[in-house]
């Protein structure tokens, strides 16, 4: 497979999108509107860290060096199993919430086809109710955390450092905001029509551009798991085999759920891929390639082909 220079978004936006594997220039551009929609995730939480100052200023001294090269941060409650736990559980949220839409814009909104948007919503409305039951489990220890902290800081205790049950749990928060997703030609604005046409030509780029990174980031994910696969099966005997877990086949097995859901211009490429990784997979386990050696063999070719056939977007 081979490499290109970043894809040129084109300034006219139509209802196809043709992405070719030796010329991967996006000509044009589909109106999305009724097939994704926006999603943006906000969580916010209290780290239970806290600089101290003082304590940065005496290493300074002691050590005699610069002001302003060491620095000093608390952890409040130690590891506080309750506060670790829920930073944990946001880590894995942020995952899911990755791994089930596409990059869209800086600010943090992400594209989410709307034949994603039950299952995303059924597992983030959980996501939701287990981080408040974590932040209640750890609102209820944290008296008692800020007393053993006394213990475990010493003399770098500082009551003033903690913030009052009250004040902490307005610390904590989990949103979800479901936006549509406008067309790139609806830019209705009274600034006059040269003006207005120029802003439309630049919007529409913006949206070009967007929905080209979106594309390319399934596709980029598809190439990883793919990637990876031929390179475990990638020997030439079963007793110098390379060692894989499960997930080397389930990866894959997903990226086909993957290219139908996110294929949301139904893109004929994105079909045909799910299409060549389901046949490629059909029959394929973990300890099959483990314990076959034309099985691995044949795979590792069909996994070839499915690379070789991948776009060039930059991957």
């Amino acid at each position: 497979m081979t490499t290109s220079n970043t894809v040129n978004a084109v300034n006219e936006v139509s209802d196809t999108l043709t992405l070719v594997h030796s010329a991967p220039t996006i000509r044009s551009v589909p109106s999305i509107s009724s097939s994704a929609m926006l999603v943006e995730l906000n969580i916010s939480n209290w780290s239970g860290r806290k600089k101290d100052r003082a304590a940065s200023g005496e290493i300074t001294t002691s050590s005699q060096a610069e002001a302003g090269v060491a620095s000093v941060t608390k952890k409040l409650l130690g590891n506080s199993k309750e506060l670790k736990d829920i930073q944990n559980f946001i880590n894995s949220a942020r995952t899911i919430h990755t791994e089930m839409t596409m990059p869209w814009s800086n600010s943090g909104l992400r594209l989410l086809p709307t034949t994603f948007y039950f299952k995303y919503n059924e597992r983030m409305s959980a996501a939701i109710g287990e981080f408040n039951t974590l932040v209640s489990v750890f609102l209820t220890s944290y008296s008692y955390e800020v007393a053993r902290s006394q213990v475990k800081l010493g003399n770098l205790f500082n009551i003033d450092d903690y913030p009052t049950p009250e004040s902490l749990q307005a610390k904590f928060g989990f949103h979800l905001n479901y936006l549509p997703l406008p067309d790139a030609g609806d830019f209705r604005i009274d600034v006059g029509n040269d003006a207005a046409a120029e802003l439309r030509r630049d919007y529409e780029k913006l949206y070009a551009d967007q929905y080209n990174n979106a594309i390319k980031s399934i596709w980029n994910r598809v190439y990883g798991a793919l990637a990876h696969m031929s390179e475990r099966l990638d020997y030439t005997d079963i007793a110098d085999r390379k060692i894989f877990h499960g997930a080397l086949v389930s990866n894959v097995a997903d990226m086909i759920g993957l290219l139908r859901s996110c294929n949301i211009n139904n893109d004929s490429q994105m079909s045909a891929m799910a299409d060549q990784l389901e046949s490629a997979l059909s029959g394929v386990t973990p300890d099959g390639l483990r314990a076959d050696n034309h099985l691995r063999i044949e795979t590792k070719r069909k996994v070839d082909a499915a690379i070789a056939a991948l776009p060039s977007l930059n991957i």
